[in-house]
């Protein structure tokens, strides 16, 4: 009995073992790769490159007094529609005490000359009656008098303007008002009442009152990198998208790039404008920021494949063409235009060829393709060139 057991338990561990080998071997033995496929299709292809920048308006000035003084009075905010000539506020002189006492001083002066050159024409005139003198020696006595009246007056003139900033004659023209000097749309008013404000001169360059645009012509003002500036042209169209406005994407056609870049956070960056065709029913603000999609060629309804099958080998581009299931064989292609994601095919495949997708190609695309697998990761690159 007991060798019957121990023959019994011995079978059984003898099986136990086996089973555990068979498992391993099962186990050890590599699964088939399946590759998946997936067709070349037909469709738009548009090389592109981004610019960053913003909206401005295409003109903007800036309002400067033509005195010196206080903001007495301002007649306008941000968002006022004004033309040409319309009060924008009103400056209060303060005037310099040495300044004033100059000019008082210099009317003073003046009032003395008339008074002397009135005494010695009232002398020549009598003389000229008794006939002792000619009338051309009384006529410079007249000529000097008129001077002397001429200087007072203008030293009376330089008096009111250092304490008025005006003078009676100049009416509407003060220069105490600061008027719009374009027809547009106030989009800053950097002063309040009360401000310093400075005239443009020599030396400075004058307080800003106000901020003219016309908001009706409005260009797209951006930077595109030293790499894609060569590949760039005026009159490219553009995709303007507007941050603050989701939904809508503008036109725009390219009209200048920058002859000199600028280097902005390590980079070489060249300054590019563009007109903004503007939509009858949307308002844009000035200083949105916006990203402009530049054209840089395009192809309509051509054959094309993903650049993630495409391969390469000594610098030259080839794709994996299913013969028979699971058997591929490889083939040179020539390409054309590519977006980044797909490719322009010009020779080498046809549309109805499977093409095999590289383990490194990523996820195939919807609807296409047939076996299991796939590998991760990016698509394929072309060699970088030594």
């Amino acid at each position: 009995m007991k060798r019957v057991l121990s023959w019994f338990l011995g079978l059984v561990l003898v099986l136990i073992i086996g089973s555990a080998f068979f498992y391993l071997y099962k186990k050890s033995q590599a699964k088939p790769v399946v590759y998946k496929t997936e067709t070349a299709e037909v469709t738009d292809i548009t090389k592109k490159t981004v610019a960053t920048g913003s909206v401005v308006p295409r003109q903007a000035v800036d309002v400067k007094p033509k005195v010196t003084g206080v903001l007495a009075e301002l007649y306008v905010e941000p968002g006022k529609a004004v033309k040409k000539g319309d009060p924008l506020g009103k400056i209060q002189i303060i005037a310099d005490a040495q300044t004033v006492n100059t000019a008082e001083s210099q009317i003073r002066t003046s009032q003395i000359q008339v008074e002397n050159a009135k005494r010695e024409l009232d002398r020549e005139e009598g003389l000229f009656k008794q006939g002792v003198v000619s009338e051309a020696e009384v006529m410079k006595y007249r000529t000097d008098y008129a001077l002397a009246k001429q200087a007072l007056e203008t030293a009376s003139s330089n008096l009111q303007l250092v304490k008025e900033g005006q003078t009676r004659s100049q009416g509407k023209t003060a220069n105490v008002v600061v008027a719009a000097t374009v027809d547009g749309t106030v989009i800053d008013v950097p002063v309040k009442v009360g401000f310093s404000v400075i005239q443009a001169n020599s030396f400075n360059p004058g307080t800003t009152v106000a901020t003219i645009a016309n908001m009706d012509d409005m260009i797209f003002d951006g930077r595109v990198d030293e790499s894609e500036v060569a590949k760039i042209k005026e009159g490219m169209k553009l995709g303007i998208k507007i941050g603050a406005i989701e939904k809508d994407t503008f036109e725009g056609v390219l009209e200048y790039i920058a002859p000199q870049g600028k280097e902005i956070d390590g980079a070489i960056q060249f300054e590019i404008k563009a007109a903004l065709k503007q939509k009858p029913t949307q308002f844009i603000r000035a200083g949105y920021s916006a990203n402009a999609d530049i054209v840089i060629e395009e192809k309509k309804q051509v054959l094309a494949i993903r650049e993630a099958v495409v391969q390469y080998q000594d610098g030259k581009p080839y794709v994996e063409v299913e013969t028979s299931p699971q058997t591929f064989t490889k083939k040179d292609v020539q390409l054309g235009v590519s977006d980044g994601i797909k490719v322009e095919v010009v020779s080498g495949v046809g549309k109805a060829d499977k093409l095999k997708i590289p383990d490194n190609a990523g996820p195939a695309k919807a609807g296409s393709g047939s076996g299991g697998g796939g590998g991760k990761g990016g698509g394929a690159k072309p060699p970088a060139k030594k």
